[in-house]
């Protein structure tokens, strides 16, 4: 496993400006990987799209869409045989009542499940997170470095405007970062920046 700096930069011109910096303290073009990282959710994991199997916060949205719509149903099946009693009408008004019902507890019935865990962790900030950080989109400039230079490497990379500097150990071939993942929490050397 190599060792390996990263920074991530707004435009691909201010990560050849970066590597321009890098060439003139000593690092070669094959310690340079320069590549486009994607917004969460856009890296193409699945045929249908996304980066994972399912969101997080619609879990249990099931159940809740199931209960509700029976509870729903039941009690919009309740009213309109009530209603059809009373004014004599057809069965046609009890099965259109529960269909309604039976919709509108479904709807709600989800919206009241899913994101609970989200809100939850809102309310109580102490709370352990649910979601795994995320890398921002960006132009990400990855350096294999070895283990006395680490630190000119990200001062380099830091005074050339470079956000969010990791470090990681991973697979360099050929002069790419063969086994980076855009799903894998980065380790940040330093505090993330919140700019785009």
């Amino acid at each position: 496993m190599s060792l390996i700096v990263a920074a991530r930069f707004q435009t691909f011109d201010e990560a050849t400006l970066a590597a321009q910096k890098l060439f003139a303290e000593g690092f070669t073009e094959d310690d340079i990987h320069t590549f486009y990282i994607n917004t969460a959710g856009e890296h193409g994991r699945y045929p249908l799209g996304g980066d994972r199997l399912a969101d997080p916060d619609a879990k249990g949205g099931h159940v809740g869409a199931v209960v509700g719509a029976s509870l729903l149903g039941l009690l919009f099946a309740c009213l309109g045989g009530l209603i059809a009693a009373r004014l004599g009408a057809s069965v046609f008004i009890v099965i259109a009542a529960a269909g309604v019902g039976a919709y509108l507890g479904a709807l709600a019935g989800a919206l009241w499940v899913i994101g609970r865990g989200k809100r939850r962790a809102q309310a109580a900030p102490s709370a352990p997170q649910t979601h795994p950080t995320v890398r921002q989109a960006g132009v990400m400039l990855a350096l294999h470095v070895p283990p006395q230079r680490e630190a000119t490497a990200r001062q380099v990379l830091r005074d050339a405007g470079g956000h969010d500097i990791e470090r990681a150990h991973g697979r360099w071939l050929d002069g790419k970062w063969e086994d980076f993942d855009p799903l894998t929490p980065p380790r940040h050397v330093e505090a993330p920046t919140t700019t785009n």
